[in-house]
């Protein structure tokens, strides 16, 4: 997973994209990636990771959403990989208690 920040691909999928660039606009995932802005986007992001619940909450998304209209600095940048990497191997973790309570 990597931060990239370029023009994305013309055609997305969701809701409208920002014109301002570097600010945090809705979260849009288009094949493995979480756009932030019309230039910026997470590449890389699983599925299950973006779409992962706490407690009734996505915590991928709330974070963005939360973001909405500033600039991500390289710290926001760092948090949300961890973040993402949290969830992705606690939903792995998951998987394997389930399945040795299953045997």
């Amino acid at each position: 997973m990597w931060w990239r920040n370029s023009r994305p691909p013309s055609k997305a999928t969701g809701s409208e994209r920002s014109s301002a660039q570097g600010t945090v606009t809705e979260a849009l995932e288009a094949v493995g990636r979480v756009y932030s802005s019309a230039a910026q986007y997470f590449d890389n992001i699983p599925e299950n990771a973006q779409n992962f619940y706490i407690g009734g909450y996505q915590p991928a998304q709330k974070w963005l959403k939360d973001r909405k209209g500033r600039t991500l600095d390289f710290q926001d940048v760092l948090h949300y990989q961890k973040m993402i990497y949290a969830m992705t191997h606690t939903e792995r973790l998951m998987g394997e208690i389930d399945e040795a309570g299953a045997t």
